[in-house]
């Protein structure tokens, strides 16, 4: 089975196109020290990716996917302007392309699909990722977390990027790494590919019902 008469591809960034855990671990572990709190590892902090900077540093605050609800509003603004500020410098040291991303984009853009990118990574930080690693010129549009009023797994970033490029949501498929990027599809009925990959918090990716599901990213053209 294929996916009939698709124009727009939309990807998920962070976990899908990128592996970016390695910076990510490395602002929050700045941020941790600058307010006297213990670090953790990579691999912990990579559970706690996916729903934007400030659930991140929240979570990190709280040493835990579940966030203290007693964590001080002020401390934590404080906290996130420096991650962010940190980060801002750091977009690209240790983070890379998944394998099979280059080519791939390559690939499905000389055949002439239209690509964009909804992900839930601070607006200013995805052009300047995207030019670091060379692929800013695959893409004709993106928005970040911060873009509209609600983010995914809300459903609005896809129906906005389906009015923005003047394309239904049945010509669309969305790919990405985790539940936010599968519910987001679901909710407005376009089809959607997930990647077992990336960040998905240790939950197999399945359980949420994407169209289609893949190990390696390479293997999304087979059905494309």
């Amino acid at each position: 089975m294929k996916l009939k008469d698709k124009k727009v591809i939309i990807f998920d960034l962070d976990g899908t196109l990128i592996n970016s855990a390695p910076d990510l671990a490395l602002a929050v572990n700045h941020m941790l020290t600058s307010v006297h709190h213990a670090n953790f590892d990579e691999a912990t902090i990579d559970g706690w990716v996916g729903n934007g900077a400030s659930i991140l540093v929240q979570r990190a605050l709280s040493g835990s996917r579940m966030i203290d609800e007693n964590l001080d509003r002020d401390f934590v603004a404080k906290a996130l302007d420096t991650f962010l500020k940190f980060y801002a410098l750091n977009l690209c040291v240790r983070t890379r392309l998944y394998p099979n991303v280059h080519s791939t984009l390559q690939l499905l853009k000389s055949k002439g699909y239209r690509l964009a990118i909804v992900t839930n990574k601070p607006f200013a930080f995805v052009e300047p990722i995207l030019k670091g690693l060379e692929l800013i010129e695959f893409f004709e549009y993106f928005i970040g977390g911060d873009s509209l009023a609600e983010k995914k797994p809300s459903p609005l970033p896809l129906l906005h990027v389906c009015e923005r490029l003047n394309v239904s949501v049945e010509e669309c498929v969305m790919i990405g790494d985790s539940k936010n990027d599968i519910l987001a599809g679901n909710a407005c009925g376009m089809q959607t590919i997930g990647v077992t990959y990336g960040y998905n918090y240790g939950e197999n990716i399945e359980v949420h019902n994407p169209s289609f599901v893949f190990d390696d990213f390479g293997e999304i053209i087979t059905v494309l």
